[in-house]
């Protein structure tokens, strides 16, 4: 069964990209397919993965703004089991043309819904740290959003901002949305780190993963190689909570998918 996940938060720097490719690497260590969709005008997932943005002859750009089919934008990666449909700086002018059309928020759901054959276990969608068009469109197309949060005030601050637009999204075009945070970059020795995670554990109770992503030097260096954390070092404590973090992220879609089926 197919999962559409966005990983998306306002605040920028909080590893929403290292969050999408890490936690996708993990999932096709598993042995699911996954297909990662780079929305962000930075196009940081793209160089993640090894490519150059505007290299690509079709992009995420041309999947919202041309009506490419899905098939047409998806890229082979050097990583097993991950394909990507690429960015590129154009899709910046996507927040401007795409409102001028009708039911503009769905353009990313009906590119998904209308593909044929769709191979994927898994698409991940890495939102651009705005909460427009681009990341309206990929709440509407998601089944699950996770929000990549710091364990410090302007982040958690953030967060004020995207749970009015999950409302907004449940009360428009995707009524079963579901989210879940996730905290990043933590570092335990921090009183305020502390304090702030045990805050957003007391005020979103099982809205918050229970793995939570420590600070790793490993993390940063793994773009730089063209790598996810999982391929760049392996046994980086970096590696094995974001393995952990797909392991529940499992036991979450399938015990969703027991209760769709009760």
């Amino acid at each position: 069964m197919l999962r559409t996940i966005a990983v998306s938060n306002e605040k920028g720097g909080v590893a929403k990209t290292t969050t999408t490719l890490s936690l996708g690497a993990a999932l096709a260590e598993l042995g699911s397919r996954v297909l990662l969709v780079d929305l962000d005008a930075q196009a940081n997932l793209t160089l993640a993965l090894g490519l150059e943005p505007g290299e690509s002859e079709q992009t995420s750009y041309n999947l919202l703004l041309d009506n490419a089919p899905l098939e047409k934008t998806c890229r082979k990666t050097d990583v097993e089991n991950i394909d990507i449909i690429p960015s590129s700086p154009k899709i910046e002018t996507t927040e401007q043309f795409l409102p001028m059309r009708t039911n503009y928020t769905t353009t990313l759901r009906r590119a998904i819904e209308g593909a044929e054959n769709i191979p994927y276990n898994y698409i991940l969608f890495d939102c651009p740290p705005s909460l427009g068009a681009v990341t309206k469109n990929a709440l509407t197309a998601a089944d699950l959003l996770v929000i990549p949060t710091q364990a410090e005030y302007f982040s958690a601050y953030a967060l004020r901002n995207m749970m009015n637009l999950i409302r907004q999204t449940r009360e428009g075009d995707n009524p079963n949305l579901a989210y879940r945070i996730l905290v990043t970059m933590l570092d335990r020795r921090n009183r305020t780190h502390r304090n702030i995670h045990e805050q957003l554990r007391a005020t979103f109770g099982d809205g918050v993963f229970n793995t939570v992503i420590e600070l790793d030097t490993k993390l940063r260096e793994s773009p730089i190689a063209g790598l996810p954390i999982t391929h760049y070092k392996s046994g980086a404590r970096g590696s094995t909570q974001y393995r952990i973090l797909a392991q529940e992220l499992m036991e979450y879609a399938k015990e969703t998918e027991d209760k769709q089926a009760a």
